[in-house]
């Protein structure tokens, strides 16, 4: 069969941002036309705009951060294509972490272990593990299945109501993994107040509706920086519920 070599410059259009021009790094795309950006530049860039940074089309008039996901398919993509870029960007993280002289998260410290030990394993020639191998790293994924994220790095979160329509939590001081998202919030209180759908529900930090799919992780990061523990959230009914 024949095959035909495709250069990395070929595709470079299609894996890089649009708006910094690198390669795509926490690859997010808009829900509304598929454009896909780096997260942080495209969070930043939102900040004062409400448009898709490619195609102009206006993504939310006043809340478009709700309308846009982290695309974890074309970020394997781009770290299988571009050699040396996950570890690379591993690597740039560890020693942002280590300069404010806070612990490195645990999924940051997971993902750099294991392109280790592939890389490695890759070098020996090793290319098929032998039974005592494969026993090995199955227990290892069954402890890692039961382990429910308390190895990730934890957040602290304190949930008010801030509507006289909704009751308060009788425990409103919650800590939990750093990667859960505004969505796993909004369900949880949903349970615990018997409401009919978490989607009645908004989340908000500092007065603004937070997007359902960022994660714990990225509100500390982007609305509650330099600010001491915990992260304060509050929830309400739908504005259209009001």
């Amino acid at each position: 069969m024949l095959t035909r070599k495709i250069k990395l410059w070929d595709i470079n259009a299609h894996i890089t941002c649009r708006l910094c021009s690198g390669y795509l790094i926490d690859a997010t795309t808009v829900t509304e036309c598929l454009h896909t950006f780096c997260r942080s530049c495209l969070v930043k860039y939102l900040e004062e705009n409400n448009t898709c940074p490619t195609c102009r089309i206006v993504i939310h008039q006043s809340h478009p951060l709700q309308y846009i996901g982290h695309d974890r398919t074309m970020q394997d993509i781009v770290y299988k294509l571009v050699p040396g870029l996950q570890e690379a960007e591993m690597r740039k993280q560890r020693e942002f972490y280590h300069k404010l002289g806070m612990e490195v998260p645990g999924d940051i410290k997971g993902e750099t272990c294991s392109a280790k030990q592939h890389l490695d394993a890759h070098r020996n020639g090793e290319t098929k593990a032998d039974d005592s191998s494969n026993k090995d790293a199955s227990e290892e994924k069954q402890e890692e299945d039961s382990d429910y994220h308390r190895s990730d790095e934890q957040v602290s979160i304190c949930l008010e109501c801030n509507s006289s329509k909704l009751r308060g939590l009788k425990r409103k001081w919650i800590r939990c993994s750093a990667q859960a998202t505004v969505l796993h919030l909004k369900k949880f209180i949903a349970k615990k107040l018997n409401l009919s759908s978490f989607n009645e529900l908004d989340i908000l930090c500092n007065e603004e509706i937070l997007g359902k799919d960022h994660t714990l992780k990225f509100v500390v990061v982007t609305r509650w920086r330099f600010k001491k523990a915990p992260l304060l959230l509050h929830y309400r009914p739908k504005m259209d519920l009001l």
